[in-house]
């Protein structure tokens, strides 16, 4: 465990530190959670009961697992985010049109989390897991939202996260990522060109509120060898601009 901050509970960093390592291996026993943990068996047994009686994990014998409590939990926060049901039709309307992943993600402390995914009838599958979280300078829907934040909110977020490298592609230089966030704004969308990963490509654009606030992004990603040429440079630009004016347009009537 790292070292509390100020307001903190340690009690609560524990519990939560046990929830993450259950998360994180599937299910795993007392003694597992204790060494990754860092406390003793008995605190975290305390914390797996109180876990369980509340119906947060499962246990069969003697091994822990989440339980679907967190789907149920997961599923109200999405909902509760007024873009998700307005934008949810367009990204299936972009997976069948494109046959590629089509992706919904919003910012949330600095970092891009998938709040739904969705893929074509491609042969090559990605993970279509919500909540996954990436970095926001290295992906399409993340340079999508930070060109129409303030400049001293993105400023903020570099302070926090960085610029790390994901591949040799990747933007690493504050500068360089200013300059590239006015081409996204002068164009309506950004492009990952294997940014995040090698091999792969991602076009972007940002959904904006009525005062032009950023509220998330839509994109669609795939395999370079797919997303090449005009259709990458200009076809997928288009239909993510399209798409991105519906669901502005709707969230206006939400």
């Amino acid at each position: 465990m790292t070292d509390s901050t100020p307001g903190t509970i340690r009690s609560d960093e524990t519990l939560l530190s046990i929830v993450e390592v259950v998360e994180d291996l599937g299910e795993a026993g007392v003694t597992e959670i204790a060494e990754q943990v860092d406390v003793s068996k008995s605190t975290v047994h305390g914390h797996l009961a109180t876990l369980r009686e509340n119906g947060y994990v499962v246990a069969d014998d003697g091994r822990y697992r989440l339980s679907l409590r967190f789907l149920q939990l997961g599923e109200r926060v999405r909902t509760q985010t007024g873009i998700y049901s307005v934008a949810r039709p367009h990204v299936d309307d972009l997976a069948r049109e494109t046959n590629e992943l089509a992706n919904l993600a919003v910012e949330e402390a600095g970092r891009g989390v998938y709040l739904y995914r969705t893929q074509g009838d491609q042969t090559i599958q990605f993970s279509t897991d919500a909540g996954d979280v990436h970095q926001l300078h290295c992906s399409a829907t993340g340079k999508s939202m930070l060109a129409h934040m303030p400049r001293e909110r993105v400023a903020e977020i570099l302070d926090q996260h960085g610029l790390p490298a994901h591949t040799d592609q990747t933007i690493t230089d504050e500068e360089t990522l200013f300059e590239t966030l006015a081409e996204v704004r002068e164009r309506g969308v950004a492009f990952d060109d294997e940014e995040y990963g090698e091999g792969l490509r991602c076009v972007g654009a940002p959904v904006r509120g009525p005062e032009g606030e950023v509220l998330g992004a839509i994109s669609v990603s795939g395999p370079a060898t797919r997303l090449s040429g005009e259709r990458y440079r200009e076809e997928l630009p288009e239909l993510l601009r399209r798409a991105a004016n519906l669901v502005e347009i709707n969230l206006k009537q939400y």
